[in-house]
Order: C-alpha cells, then structure tokens, then sequence
C-alpha cells in the first residue's frame, strides 16, 4: 500500500470531518452548540484556561460522535445481517457520545454560571428549597437506580421489562411526592389510587411480574422519602 504524503494525510482527515458534518445532524448540532459556547465565552471576557477548558470540552464531543459514525460504518460493513455483538457495539459507541455530552453540560454549566455571578453554593441553597427541583432529583435519581438495576441483573432492557419495574417505581415517587406535598387523606388515597392503575396496567401486559411491580413501587417510595427528607431538612 502506497504511504501517502503529509498533504494528502490532511486532506483525509479533513474529508473525514467533512464529511461526518454533512452526513450526522447530531454533528452539526454539536458543532453549531460548540461554536456558540465559544463565541458567547469570547464575549463574556473568559480567560485562557478556560476557554482551553471550554475548547476541550467541544473537541471532546466532536471526538466522540466522528469516533461512534467511523464505529457503525465499520459495523456495517463487516456485518451485513442482524448480529447482537454488532447492535452492542453500535450502542457503545452511541453511549460514549451521550457521556461527552452530558460532561460537556456539567463543565460549561460551571464555567458559565460563574462567569455570570451565580455562585453554585447559592443554587444548591434554592434547589432544596425548590420543591419542583427536589421532585426532579428524586425522578432522576429512581431512573438511574432502575437503569442500573436491569444492567446488572441482566433483565430487560433498560426502558422496558426487567427488574424492576420502573413505571411503578415512577407513578409511586409521583404518588409519594404528592402525598408530602399535600398531607390531605383524600390526595393520598387518589394518587394511590392512580399508582395501583399504572402497576396493574404493567402486570396486564405482562411486561413486568408482581414481584418487579412491588420492588418498584418499594423502590420509588424509599427513594423519594429519602430525598426529600436530606434536602428539605
């Protein structure tokens, strides 16, 4: 195989760049979103480092989505039929980009907000005194929980089936929430109510056996009862 020359080398990797921009939404998305972040970093007087930070961040974003485009071509060129191994491999190169995004919101959050004055010791303040925020923990924190759980135990998938059942653990944190929030016997019997309908719709469809209704419903109460009691004391 003939090596190419330096210039060629370039002229590779920029078709590649090119071409994943024009091929992947996503990449336009990010890069357009980068591109912003920087300008608006510009005009809000960031020093060196953290604008490398912020540039860091980007590259790495950018990175991950050409580095899971280059993993399904090659997927799909070596696989041309329905394969397991070859679907995992999609999907971990798929969850490499939503890691880097998710670290890309978390450093630009940081790098924004105290650029603008807002100290994040003041937002934790209003966050536990925010009851729509603290509601917003307790759902994230139940999801990742049953998430983790169907990954672990190898059961399901991670939106569907599997232990445990993560609508009931949902609709009794909802039910649970509510019933803090409003002590009244009338609200809580309701949205008891409302969470036994969404556990027994789950058992009828017999995407979820009792056992994982009634360890999802244990878990989203538990769940949201300790939430609330750590950030609202």
């Amino acid at each position: 195989m003939q090596q190419q020359s330096l210039v060629e080398s370039f002229n590779a990797a920029i078709e590649g760049f090119v071409y994943v921009f024009k091929s992947q939404r996503n990449m336009r998305l990010h890069f357009l979103m980068g591109l912003f972040a920087v300008l608006l970093g510009i005009l809000l007087k960031f020093t060196y480092m953290e604008v490398i930070a912020l540039c860091l961040t980007i590259a790495f974003v950018l990175f991950a989505e050409m580095f899971n485009t280059a993993i399904e071509y090659t997927v799909d060129l070596v696989s041309h039929e329905y394969h397991p191994l070859a679907r995992i491999v999609k999907d971990i190169g798929a969850g490499a980009v939503l890691l880097s995004a998710m670290t890309a919101v978390t450093v630009g959050y940081i790098l924004f907000a105290s650029r603008s004055g807002i100290r994040i010791e003041d937002n934790i303040v209003k966050l536990r005194e925010s009851s729509w925020h603290v509601t917003f923990i307790a759902l994230i924190l139940i999801l990742v929980i049953v998430i983790l759980s169907k990954l672990l135990l190898h059961k399901g998938t991670p939106l569907r089936g599997g232990m445990p059942s993560g609508h009931a653990a949902i609709a009794f944190s909802i039910g649970t929430v509510i019933s803090l929030l409003h002590p009244n016997s009338l609200v809580i019997f309701l949205v008891t109510i409302l969470a036994l309908l969404v556990a027994r719709s789950r058992l009828s469809a017999r995407i979820h056996n009792l056992t994982e209704i009634f360890i999802g419903a244990i878990l989203g109460i538990t769940v949201t009862v300790l939430v609330f009691q750590f950030l609202r004391i």
